[in-house]
């Protein structure tokens, strides 16, 4: 696509990992480039998700370090440390709200020190290589490129049978504005953001119940580390309701009752607590952007189906992140934007290894994983040597406290090649 001598327009949609990430290779490469974002650089990924979840995970792993202390012979004035310590969750969720903010503004500052326009405004597509833009001020500009990125992300998913109203009914984005710790917490879902959020909670001193439709929590993640994560979490107090779907809620002044039974409708009961947080999956932000109208072929739940180098049916536009509906990890979408980039302005571009993509999940144990699982290799009939060190022998292990957690690794027949494997420990990301 790119022209010898000709300057390349480039129009991103969307400021989070996927966009800024193409931003700044599009401008090192010398193109003319634009950004339209409705707020702060960084997206879901720095402002509402990864950087403030992660960052109110690492006070509560604070507050479980307390219960380590004691068992190493460190007290406090001869007191119990963990004993007395409190969590404040105003204090916690200020200092996490701070931290987004402080790095979308560091994004933002670089972005533009490479020399890409930001636009803080609202667009949508006005046919292959032209966007529309309504500012923030109510004026409207519009914007043609060469090639059109659109790294648009995702949000919550909402069920008909919840709305939140962020003061006792909560998804992720609305999370961070709780300023009192929940007296009884319901977290619905116990994928990796249930998970995180629960167990965050638990070592706060919040009576938390997790909602799980199946048998062992974190069905996407290795299942051995996902029973290892279900000790711990039993352990900090937590009552896991297995097997477990979410029928129905109902607020009140005093608090939330949330309905649960089998998936087959069976054994129906409602838990009342004082709040409930929903963490039910993500969908595509992908309506009202005139996908439709530029003839943007769309998948399942709304996700822009894209190729191995990111492009979308239309030869001008690409799309990157969550929006795509892939694997929905901050590095999987500036990988993908940074794909769509080197192959618009011409440049060679390697396709996205789907089956080495590297995750972890930030719980106490952490959950690390690179590679395929035990699960794909079955399908895909790999033959394989599998290999288990669990750690409640190792010397090192035992010296921190961290004898919780194992290392697995997966290498081919033969070979010996690593395909895949998952890591449980403290720090394994």
């Amino acid at each position: 696509m790119q022209q010898s001598g000709v300057q390349q327009r480039i129009v991103i949609l969307g400021g989070g990992p996927g966009g800024y990430e193409a931003a700044l290779v599009a401008a090192e490469q010398g193109a003319d480039v634009t950004v339209i974002s409705r707020e702060g650089l960084g997206g879901n990924s720095v402002l509402w998700d990864c950087v403030p979840s992660k960052a109110m995970i690492v006070s509560s792993v604070a507050m479980g370090s307390m219960e380590t202390a004691e068992r190493l012979g460190v007290h406090f004035d001869g007191e119990d440390v963990a004993a007395h310590a409190e969590a404040d969750i105003a204090q916690v969720m200020d200092r996490v709200r701070d931290l987004g903010l402080s790095q979308s503004a560091d994004i933002e500052t670089k972005v533009a020190a490479a020399g890409a326009r930001i636009v803080r405004g609202t667009g949508r597509l006005a046919g292959a290589d032209c966007v529309e833009v309504e500012t923030d001020d109510g004026t409207v500009e519009t914007f043609t490129g060469d090639a059109i990125l659109i790294a648009t992300g995702s949000n919550p998913r909402i069920l008909p049978i919840f709305r939140p109203d962020g003061e006792r009914v909560f998804t992720s984005r609305e999370l961070f504005g709780l300023r009192t710790r929940p007296e009884r917490l319901v977290v619905v879902g116990s994928g990796v953001t249930g998970a995180e959020y629960a167990q965050a909670f638990a070592k706060f001193g919040v009576d938390v119940h997790l909602v799980s439709s199946r048998e062992v929590i974190l069905p996407s993640e290795d299942q051995d580390a996902a029973r290892v994560l279900e000790g711990e979490f039993e352990r900090w107090g937590m009552t896991i309701h297995r097997q477990r779907r979410a029928y129905d809620s109902a607020v009140a002044d005093d608090g939330v009752r949330v309905k649960i039974g089998r998936p087959d409708g069976s054994d129906e009961e409602w838990i009342e607590a004082s709040h409930v947080l929903w963490c039910v999956g993500q969908v595509p932000a992908s309506r009202r952007l005139g996908l439709e109208a530029a003839g943007v072929r769309i998948g399942d739940a709304g996700a822009i189906e894209v190729d191995a180098v990111s492009r979308t049916n239309v030869r001008t536009i690409y799309a990157a992140g969550d929006v795509t509906g892939r694997i929905m990890l901050a590095s999987v979408a500036a990988m993908q934007g940074r794909n769509a980039m080197y192959h618009a302005l011409g440049m060679a571009v390697a396709p996205l290894r789907w089956d080495a993509v590297a995750a972890c999940v930030f719980t106490s144990p952490q959950v690390a994983t690179v590679g395929m699982s035990e699960e794909d290799l079955a399908d895909a009939r790999t033959p394989v040597d599998t290999v288990i060190l669990d750690f409640a022998g190792n010397p090192r292990a035992k010296m921190e406290e961290a004898t919780v957690g194992f290392v697995k690794i997966h290498a081919l027949k033969g070979s010996g090649t690593v395909v895949g494997a998952p890591l449980v420990a403290p720090g394994a990301g």
